[in-house]
């Protein structure tokens, strides 16, 4: 995107920044990097022999932009690509629910979710609710986990929006101090990145997207050892990530277990773990 001014370098807004190189007016291009805006070439709109020539910004821009893009890749590495792998069977040894079969027992929320007769975990908004600051309205596990396999299934709705964390110190602030595998209405996405569906968010994106339509049933298997996280969706091993040379190498080595609330209906069920000692 362009975007972005010396005054403001997270500004989103299209605009062109003009400062002076040499007593001549140049142009910056700008794409958006997580948290910031950064400037990946500069475009000397009026060179010292041609002053009469006025290329339309906009026009030069858009033709430049394909190799502006190139030249400044996602920070965030792409998970390299896995043969595909089996998620666990049902009756896998070793596995134990996450809930008990009745209600919402062990788990700590604010939020709206509901605990249904044929064992779904649903989360459904309240009128007014907006956002994913109201991290009191996120689901958390009581205790702690450190080494395991975490299975479960999941659906949104379209524009859907969710989060599995792990690894959280503190439930009231789980972005800082916890990490994210995104769930996301990225269906056809042809690239996905580190913020689209079955990326760690801030960390690395999906080797390939493998949501589903929305109201279709998605399946995660997470596995975290010796930090080390592996994630197999819908079949398909996207992510292989070893946290100590990643961006999330100071977050937690174990915390709780959750659900976001982003004010989106998001559906969990055979939600699973298996503790590896």
């Amino acid at each position: 995107m362009l975007g972005g001014t010396a005054a403001s370098p997270t500004a989103t807004s299209r605009q062109e920044q003009t400062e002076s190189r040499e007593g001549r007016p140049m142009s910056y291009l700008y794409y958006d990097k997580p948290g910031t805006v950064e400037p990946v070439m500069w475009l000397d709109l009026f060179p010292p022999r041609v002053t009469s020539i006025r290329m339309p910004r906009l026009l030069l821009l858009a033709a430049l932009l394909p190799l502006a893009l190139a030249a400044a890749p996602d920070p965030y590495p792409v998970s390299a690509p896995v043969a595909p792998v089996p998620h666990p069977a049902a009756d896998a040894p070793g596995f134990a629910p996450l809930f008990n079969g009745k209600d919402l027992a062990g788990w700590k929320t604010k939020g709206n979710w509901v605990y249904d007769t044929d064992g779904t975990v649903t989360l459904k908004p309240r009128p007014g609710e907006t956002g994913w600051k109201r991290f009191d309205a996120y689901i958390f596990t009581e205790r702690k986990y450190r080494d395991f396999v975490l299975d479960l299934e999941f659906k949104i709705e379209p524009t859907g929006n969710s989060g599995v964390f792990f690894c959280v110190a503190d439930p009231l602030d789980p972005v800082a101090k916890g990490i994210e595998l995104q769930i996301l209405d990225t269906f056809g996405l042809a690239k996905p990145g580190h913020h689209d569906c079955g990326g760690i968010i801030r960390a690395m994106a999906a080797s390939k997207n493998m949501v589903k339509a929305p109201g279709e049933w998605n399946r995660y298997t997470l596995t975290l050892k010796d930090r080390h996280v592996t994630v197999d969706f819908n079949g398909e091993r996207t992510i292989v990530l070893d946290l100590a040379t990643s961006p999330m190498k100071d977050r937690p080595v174990d915390g709780h277990i959750g659900f976001q609330d982003e004010a989106k209906h998001v559906w969990y069920r055979n939600v699973r773990i298996k503790e590896l000692r």
